[in-house]
């Protein structure tokens, strides 16, 4: 075990004072029964209130119907003027409704915004008999996908989150899925934050009250049914750094409004964001064992940004743990040490490190050095 230079210990201990999922540090209460709150950029969680516990998704399940018919319009199956037909199960639907025609077709773009911005159950539905056949089967691509994505407490039954045995998730999981839609898709996410939206000559408003505050908020659905309350999946920007959070469980509009905007508020004021490292770039040097070099580079894979609480800079310890010297061969890309950052109050938390260059066998003398060197200072020390 090495412990790192004063200069990158200083760096780490001001970056990484708190990346625990719950943080310590400064706890926000909510009334939410269910709440979590993201730095997207980091992908560190700020906050957890039962976030695994499995909760009905109501209308927030819509997210994973758009997020489907944004992966057919990247890939280029269908377009923004395709035409899908409404069926007289769409029509009949009830609910928050779009207003579709039985009989006649809806254009994509309009399915996004009759789902997103009017929450429209029958729109669910004209999207899943249009992309599956019937709202049964592109319910399991629904759930499919959501494996895919991590989202490993989650089942869905239908499009719209209508309840149904068996339709269930998180908020960590839905949490999951408004990253993942605000990542993949940059050039359709913008439907989130349209305020309103006319069809069938019937105005509605968008049903999510953070796009009414000055915060920065640009999406993403709320959700309600009677048993399990009103729910909210939110995003904001501000200078750059994204928040995404997920409050479920409460009494009103006006208390999910009140809540998503303190959770929203809260991350945004208490933490901060800290970029420490580079894709690529070197952290320290590692002793290696009978090499043609005596030390190999560390690095860290992907560029290490961390948020961390701006009051929680003081008692981390990062240490550098590796082997006391390391054999060779070594690739480059081997992951061959690693970083550990630890506080009370905190798990531990751990980055790999990889080797960035190849070591090879050292010659015959120079092993030979080494040998006696080892031997030497294993006799005496």
């Amino acid at each position: 075990m090495k412990y790192l230079s004063l200069r990158i210990l200083f760096m780490i201990v001001i970056a990484l004072t708190s990346i625990n999922l719950t943080g310590a540090a400064l706890a926000v209460e909510t009334t939410a029964k269910q709440a979590i709150v993201i730095d997207y950029d980091t992908g560190n969680v700020l906050y957890a209130k039962n976030a695994d516990e499995i909760v009905g998704p109501a209308s927030m399940t819509k997210m994973m119907t758009i997020d489907l018919l944004f992966e057919r319009l990247k890939d280029g199956r269908l377009s923004l003027e395709s035409e899908l037909a409404v069926s007289e199960k769409a029509w009949k639907m009830g609910g928050s409704k779009m207003w579709v025609e039985v009989g006649k077709t809806a254009k994509v773009e309009d399915l996004i915004r009759g789902i997103v911005v009017q929450s429209g159950n029958d729109a669910t539905i004209v999207v899943a008999e249009g992309l599956a056949g019937t709202e049964e089967a592109f319910a399991l691509e629904m759930t499919e996908k959501a494996r895919s994505l991590g989202m490993d407490n989650t089942s869905f039954r239908n499009a719209s989150g209508w309840p149904a045995e068996d339709h269930y998730t998180t908020v960590r999981d839905l949490a999951v899925l408004a990253t993942a839609t605000i990542r993949d898709f940059p050039d359709y996410y913008h439907y989130y934050a349209e305020k309103e939206f006319t069809y069938s000559k019937i105005k509605q408003p968008n049903r999510n009250p953070l796009l009414y505050k000055n915060i920065g908020a640009d999406g993403l659905k709320t959700g309600h049914t009677e048993e399990s309350g009103y729910g909210l999946v939110g995003s904001a920007m501000r200078d750059g750094r994204r928040i995404v959070i997920v409050a479920h469980g409460m009494g009103s509009t006006r208390e999910r409004s009140e809540q998503a905007e303190r959770l929203i508020s809260w991350a945004f004021r208490e933490w901060g964001q800290y970029s420490l490292f580079e894709s690529g770039e070197t952290v320290a040097q590692v002793p290696v064992w009978l090499g043609d070099s005596e030390t190999v580079p560390v690095v860290v894979r992907d560029k290490l940004l961390v948020s961390v609480p701006r009051n929680a800079r003081k008692g981390m310890k990062v240490t550098l743990v590796h082997q006391e010297s390391v054999p060779v061969p070594i690739a480059k890309g081997d992951m061959i040490a690693k970083l550990v950052v630890s506080a009370k109050g905190m798990e531990d938390i751990e980055v790999p490190l990889h080797a960035g260059a190849d070591v090879g066998e050292g010659g015959f003398f120079g092993n030979f050095g080494a040998a006696i060197s080892y031997l030497l200072q294993s006799l005496f020390s």
